[in-house]
């Protein structure tokens, strides 16, 4: 079943038009070739209004995106942020998920992609929890994937494309029909990469451990943010390339994503994770980030733009 109502609003190259009327042409080069670059993230409810959480950063990151790719968005970072805005409020949400996209429209086919012309678009949804409504709070069961994440050189996994997302939907898939909730990459040196949307946390001996962006690693938002989060509570956070087998012996191990929030393993190729429920830490950093982005908690790092 669609989540989508369709009777909303998208922005589309400066202009809000229907949703049944954003559409684009068959031979747009996006469709052949992979070329777009978009971002997601969530607007909540809180006591003072709706609040986009981390607006700026996920602009930002839309922007590092296309500069690698070579692909000129003919907006400023403000009047995207302030597109972004609009949208929302056009809609009418009080909460929704936000999915910005960049991509090299309808003009020519072929591997060269600069005939074509870089259009924009901004849709707005209501998207429940990503891995279950059960995910936060009992954890999800997931599995070592048997596809690895790009090696270096090859795509940029410091680019949010949609080209990269072929990767995550093998992992996916490939967990799905397993009966996993998810899968969890590994980089060409058999070292722990992320899932396939989401990045990943290890909690042990009273540290948290989480792979480097030199591990193929999409420098997540969501990741940064828990990484604040987890110095305030004054827990040592590492950064360095993790084996495998740590999966298994770890304490506790998490996945953090715009759209997973903070979402518990409890066993990973059947092997139960600590006690099989969320972990002191995990439940800590739960209560810490809901409230922030719930607005329970002063704005202390200017994480929320309210509509």
């Amino acid at each position: 079943m669609s989540p989508f109502k369709e009777d909303g609003l998208v922005w589309m190259n400066g202009q809000l038009v229907p949703w049944k009327e954003a559409k684009i042409h068959i031979a747009s080069h996006v469709i052949h070739y992979g070329s777009s670059i978009f971002e997601g993230f969530r607007a909540y409810e809180t006591p003072k209004g709706t609040a986009i959480f981390r607006l700026q950063a996920h602009i930002r990151r839309l922007y590092n995106s296309c500069k690698i790719y070579r692909m000129e968005i003919p907006y400023s970072e403000e009047q995207f942020s302030q597109a972004v805005i609009d949208t929302v409020r056009a809609n009418k949400m009080k909460a929704c998920y936000i999915r910005p996209i960049v991509y090299r429209g309808y003009c020519a086919l072929g591997v060269d992609p600069f005939p074509n012309p870089i259009d924009c678009a901004i849709l707005v949804w209501n998207w429940g929890k990503y891995l279950g409504d059960e995910a936060l709070e009992k954890g999800v069961d997931v599995r070592v994937s048997s596809w690895w994440r790009m090696a270096p050189n090859t795509f940029p996994a410091l680019a949010k494309s949609g080209a990269n997302y072929m990767n995550s939907q093998l992992i996916k898939m490939e967990a799905l029909v397993d009966g996993y909730s998810e899968g969890i990459a590994l980089n060409i040196r058999g070292h722990i990469s992320e899932g396939s949307g989401e990045n990943i946390f290890l909690v042990f001996d009273n540290k948290v451990y989480t792979p480097p962006l030199s591990s193929s690693v999409l420098p997540g938002i969501t990741r940064d943010s828990v990484i604040t989060l987890l110095k305030e509570m004054h827990i040592p956070v590492i950064e360095e390339t993790i084996p495998r087998e740590m999966l298994y012996i770890a304490d506790e191990v998490f996945f953090t994503g715009s759209a997973a929030e903070i979402t518990p393993i409890r066993s990973i190729d059947r092997i139960i994770i600590g006690t099989g429920k969320p972990g002191p830490v995990t439940k800590q950093l739960q209560k810490e980030f809901f409230a922030y982005i719930n607005g329970e908690r002063e704005d202390t790092y200017g994480w929320l733009t309210y509509i």
